[in-house]
């Protein structure tokens, strides 16, 4: 019994986590329309600013300062977050697919860059001892799960309640009106790729801190944690959830997170170590199904907006003349 509450600690630590990264792309894409399929990148950068930071120098590697796990967290959304704002000057005047394109590019590139430059991230190796969040826990495990998922509640319900604000104060405002009608909104003297380049940069930071949090949480990382598949994972969640909808974001990184794991659970009991490989598709195909049905069922995700049909039009009747009346 014990064991089961401790992985379900575990678990909605691990889907809270992803939840970061949705309310990230969330601001990009459900408030501001940017097309960012690069996600991946920026939550590599989190996760190796903060490692870097925070973790001691024991193999030579370039870093290891061996500061706070707070001032690890402050970092990775910084550079994140400065990351996203260069990328964005130099990318969103690109439109839809082409944008798409250019930050799948981007995280590329990051990806190569974290499996080579060996003095600095390890290599394909990864980085190892990163210090963990109440580490004289670790031999309670229940207790060191509470304890970790109590931290992600906490910071999460902070970034939740900013973006919130965010979103109802003129800026959001201003995000919107570009991604409705971006003529109008610069017709009334709004910079749309200020404005963008600023939604783009709060999104990437917030994304550098899921990966800090993510890599603090795990105490280890390296380059095959930030490949594409996370990219998949993350816009499914928020297409399940409801794009533009903060709320909806956090419940579609729990849902697709639980058939996503339920799933890798389900084909490892029922399937042989040699057929594993195989059977791992199958996770895929759960969350395809999955999306088939709730996009038919909602188009707009679960608490996304439902679109609104217009009642038929009826065709205008014509006057009837009374009986008594004169031709």
């Amino acid at each position: 019994m014990m064991d089961i509450i401790g992985y379900g600690a575990f678990f909605l630590t691990t889907a809270l986590i992803f939840s970061f990264i949705t309310l990230g792309l969330n601001l990009q894409w459900g408030l501001t329309g940017l097309f960012n399929v690069g996600l991946a990148g920026f939550v590599a950068i989190g996760a190796y600013t903060s490692a870097l930071l925070t973790t001691p120098d024991t193999a030579g590697r370039f870093g290891g300062f061996d500061l706070p796990i707070l001032v690890g967290w402050l970092g990775a959304m910084v550079v994140a977050g400065l990351a996203a704002a260069i990328i964005g000057m130099a990318t969103l005047r690109l439109k839809s697919d082409y944008l798409a394109i250019t930050t799948f590019g981007v995280a590329v590139v990051v990806q190569l860059v974290a499996l080579n430059a060996q003095k600095l991230t390890g290599g394909p190796f990864g980085i190892g001892f990163i210090p963990r969040p109440f580490a004289s826990l670790a031999e309670t495990p229940l207790l060191f799960n509470f304890a970790n998922l109590g931290v992600v509640v906490a910071v999460l319900l902070i970034v939740y309640f900013a973006l919130e604000h965010l979103a109802r104060s003129p800026w959001g405002r201003v995000l919107k009106a570009l991604r409705e009608d971006e003529r109008a909104a610069v017709s009334l003297g709004k910079s749309a790729r200020f404005y963008r380049v600023q939604a783009f940069a709060v999104g990437g930071a917030i994304m550098g801190l899921a990966g800090a949090i993510q890599a603090h949480f795990i105490g280890f990382i390296a380059p095959d944690n930030y490949v594409p598949i996370l990219t998949f994972q993350i816009w499914v969640m928020l297409i399940v959830g409801g794009s533009g909808s903060n709320k909806g974001a956090i419940v579609g990184s729990l849902l697709v997170w639980a058939i996503w794991a339920g799933s890798g659970a389900l084909t490892s009991v029922l399937f042989s170590p040699e057929q594993q490989a195989r059977a791992a598709s199958l996770q895929i195909v759960a969350i395809g199904v999955m999306l088939c049905v709730i996009l038919l069922v909602r188009p707009g995700g679960i608490l996304g907006d439902m679109p609104r049909r217009r009642p038929p039009a009826q065709k205008p009747s014509l006057p009837v003349a009374d009986e008594g009346s004169a031709s």
